[in-house]
């Protein structure tokens, strides 16, 4: 096939079908100083999408603090890295695979689990830990029901083959994500500082190795055609671009990848994600400043008769690129052969910093490597605060609505708040997860934060180290007040990995927005760009790894924005860890904190009276950070025997939750002036409920003085009911009947329907 394969006058119509604009197809012209052939249109259009060049969110990312004392690695490559002591080291990033997940649910979300870790083991790390951030919609709507069942088997099913822990994650449930579902998945690896190994090909002469599966149609399109447009009425003829993953595939990839990296047998390795064999090769070239030549006729088919350019953009699974040298091949295709994986030289690494690809004797493709990955145009978008901000901030709950006093109400209340979707125990999902093979969870799912101890069990090589790990965001906080939202999303992934016993160390991010050519939606996203880059530099903590996603809306409606927070923490001693049960009997019960009249944006409204409204709570960052040590210091000094975060539902939750984890019941004293509602249901941040035994209050109390944070013994750990003085009384049998079993009721309460009704809306 010759190079100039595609007329003149045909190109920009080809273009524009493919996603790109006419200017920027213009500029491909430019830089080629001809009209391009059909295949470099392809790897054009997938690179400048905004899925892989981030062409509208690039300059906003740029108010991410990057650098910190425990940073290895930060934004730029595959995963971040940083360091946890003794000579190790963590890898971790959170990725969206969102609207292949939105058209076929379990390969959409198994996909983006054996993506997420590809990116893992590509830095030389073992998968350890894996967690899932999830959205949907209502579940009384049998297509919410089917993709939400759909998803969490997809992440299920692949997580468990493959052998890595699904630790923890969240779950949310609102409208407005009816259209377009949220799949963000986390993956967290473990190394030695030494193996750290970075995705650049070097060295003109060393060879390009293909490892794994073979390269079919599956996924062609995925970055440009899902990733980068929103849906509409069509969205069900993109199926065919939804890949299909092989985790059994994947296994035998992280053990031969990880040999041949040990063995010292590898220049670099990436792995062929969205974009496929163009992204990976283009961007590994780019970083080394070389070129590379590649053959497609020497790419394993799975199909008959594919053209060049699908073999260059398909999306198919459980593929990684490696740059060996030519002495070294041998020894790399022999480990491959050993663990039943193909491996096959597709092509060379050159000095003339060009990607050329041929089929046979004809080059198909010509262009300079480094203008796929960097050149792709960056846009300033227009940015308009939208109006409906106005009326929603200006909602007040307590001079617009009737708010109960009556403590039989307030009961029901908490039970309702319990049983809420939003809320109620997550059992049902992580049941479905192996969360304890490879021996080092130490915290299982159901408390704030997962636990890991650091270490390689299988050579017992074991530490006394460990990490904490959560991920969080309420969306509809950010669709009330972005700036704020983003702030409290990590607040409260720092706080959950706070009350596990972990000091926050980096952060990953998921950011998840609708169409950022609509000035309203990007006005949205620059808030929460901004609002989460001041909470991470009052605290500290940088921004190592991450992903935005963009257009998620369906027929012009965007989700709530949502960027999702994923923060590791580290615990010198895992014996310091905490959870959130109540302990013992007679213990004492501390809010750390102080509870304002805050429902703005709350659970309460939403139960109870359908709304969603108001300013949501207000955040100090440094009062945050404060109380956060003050808990630390706590639990490692041996006093804190429990703590646990107020987050949705307020504190009468947040206590109800510590009493069915302990099965202890509770009495409590609020000795404040609210109403009995914001006091019961505000969700006032930088709150935590912390227990101690009774002969270490006052040290506990005597260190909150030192510290300058606000706080108020609030009552004992005792009984089999839960008492809040005169404001409301729930038994433990009440509040786990409400709390336990009500998620999987949602799921399969539902009457049966047809295959029409599931893809309606």
């Amino acid at each position: 096939m010759p190079l100039n394969d595609l007329a003149p006058e045909l190109a920009p119509t080809l273009a524009v079908e493919l996603g790109l604009k006419l200017d920027e197809y213009e500029k491909v012209v430019g830089i080629l100083g001809r009209t391009p052939s059909v295949t470099e249109l392809y790897m054009y259009s997938l690179m400048w999408s905004e899925h892989c060049s981030y062409k509208h969110s690039r300059k906003a990312l740029r108010m991410f603090p990057t650098e910190g004392e425990h940073v290895l690695q930060g934004p730029g490559e595959n995963a971040g890295v940083i360091s946890v002591g003794d000579g190790w080291a963590v890898a971790f990033k959170m990725e969206s695979h969102n609207h292949p997940s939105a058209i076929e649910p379990y390969q959409g979300a198994a996909t983006g689990v054996g993506g997420i870790i590809r990116d893992i083991f590509t830095m030389g790390a073992r998968p350890i830990a894996s967690l899932d951030s999830l959205r949907f919609g209502t579940l009384d709507k049998p297509r919410q029901r089917y993709l939400f069942e759909g998803s969490v088997a997809g992440i299920g099913g692949y997580g468990n083959c493959l052998g890595v822990p699904t630790v923890g994650g969240e779950v949310y449930f609102e409208e407005a994500y009816e259209g377009n579902c949220l799949i963000n998945a986390m993956s967290i690896g473990l190394m030695r500082e030494e193996k750290l190994m970075r995705a650049i090909a070097a060295g003109p002469g060393n060879l390009v190795l293909l490892i794994g599966s073979t390269t079919g149609r599956d996924g062609i399109g995925g970055a440009s055609v899902l990733a980068s447009q929103e849906f509409d009425e069509r969205a069900e003829d993109k199926r065919p671009a939804v890949q299909v993953g092989d985790p059994f595939e994947e296994k035998l990839l992280i053990e031969a990848c990880l040999e041949l990296l040990d063995e010292g047998l590898l220049v670099g390795l990436g792995d062929l994600g969205a974009a496929g064999l163009t992204s990976s090769a283009s961007e590994m070239a780019s970083r080394g400043g070389v070129g590379l030549d590649i053959d497609v006729t020497k790419i394993p088919a799975r199909e008959l008769e594919m053209k060049p350019f699908e073999f260059m953009v398909s999306e198919s699974q459980e593929r990684m690129l490696a740059v060996v040298e030519p002495g070294k091949l041998q020894e790399a295709i022999a480990v491959c052969t050993k663990w039943g994986l193909r491996s096959t030289v597709i092509g060379s690494v050159t000095d003339t910093g060009r990607f050329v690809v041929r089929q046979g004797g004809d080059i198909v493709a010509d262009m300079p490597a480094a203008t796929l990955a960097h050149d792709a145009p960056i846009y300033d978008p227009a940015m308009e605060r939208p109006a409906y901000l106005d009326e929603l901030q200006a909602f007040d709950a307590f001079a617009e609505l009737d708010l109960p006093e009556d403590p039989e109400r307030l009961s029901e209340v908490l039970l309702g708040l319990l049983a809420s979707p939003n809320i109620c125990s997550r059992q049902w999902i992580w049941q479905q997860y192996d969360h304890q093979v490879m021996l080092n969870s130490v915290v299982l799912p159901g408390s704030d934060a997962a636990v890991l101890r650091i270490g390689d069990t299988g050579r017992g090589e074991m530490t006394n180290r460990a990490i904490a790990a959560s991920s969080d965001c309420n969306g509809r906080y950010c669709y009330l007040d972005p700036y704020t939202g983003a702030q409290i999303a990590f607040a409260e992934a720092a706080r959950n990995v706070a009350c596990s016993g972990g000091e926050p160390a980096a952060i990953t991010d998921c950011l998840n927005f609708g169409n950022p050519e609509k000035p309203e939606v990007f006005w949205t996203f620059h808030e929460s760009i901004r609002g989460l880059s001041d909470a991470c530099k009052a605290f500290g903590v940088p921004v190592i790894s991450g992903n935005v996603s963009f257009y998620n809306e369906s027929f012009g409606s965007p989700i709530y924005p949502t960027p999702t927070v994923g923060l590791v923490g580290l615990l010198d001693h895992v014996d310091q860890h905490c959870t959130a049960a109540f302990k013992d009997e007679g213990d004492v019960i501390v809010l750390v904190g102080e509870t304002l009249p805050e429902l703005g944006g709350s659970e309460y409204l939403k139960v109870e009276h359908e709304t969603v409204a108001g300013m949501p709570p207000a955040i100090d960052l440094e009062l945050e950070r404060d109380v956060q040590r003050a808990v630390i210091a706590g639990i490692r000094g041996g006093l804190v025997k429990s703590a646990h975060d107020c987050s949705e539902g307020g504190i009468a939750v947040a206590i109800a939750e510590s009493c069915v984890a302990g099965d202890l019941g509770a009495d409590v004293h609020l000795d404040d002036e609210l109403h009995p509602v914001a006091s019961l249901f505000s969700e006032t941040q930088s709150r935590i409920v912390a227990t101690v035994a009774e002969s270490d209050a006052e040290a506990f109390i005597e260190s909150l003085v030192t510290a300058g944070v606000p706080y108020s013994v609030i009552g004992t750990v005792e009984g089999d009911s839960l008492q809040i003085e005169d404001r409301l009384s729930v038994t433990l049998d009440e509040m786990r009947e409400a709390f336990l079993p009500t998620l999987e009721q949602l799921v399969h309460g539902g009457t049966t329907v047809s295959t029409e009704e599931l893809f309606e809306g």
